[in-house]
């Protein structure tokens, strides 16, 4: 999550994250499916990272993320 990149613009407690600028995670607790379907074209303000990550470490980022969102 943060070597992504992810914590400069989303709040997730469990990785330390305190970013605004995006919706906060903890909150929204998204799947796993709609963080993989999300990350690598991005959505609205959100930047692509299909790109920059690996469809490898997307689904590691998307399991992550909604196994530890709200928790």
């Amino acid at each position: 999550f943060a070597s992504a990149g992810c914590g400069a613009c989303h709040t997730l407690a469990d990785a330390g994250a305190t970013g605004a600028v995006g919706p906060n995670l903890d909150e929204l607790q998204p799947s796993a499916a709609i963080v993989e379907a999300i990350l690598p074209e991005g959505r609205g303000a959100m930047l692509a990272f299909g790109d920059k990550l690996s469809a490898e470490e997307i689904s590691s980022v998307a399991a992550y993320v909604s196994t530890v969102a709200g928790k």
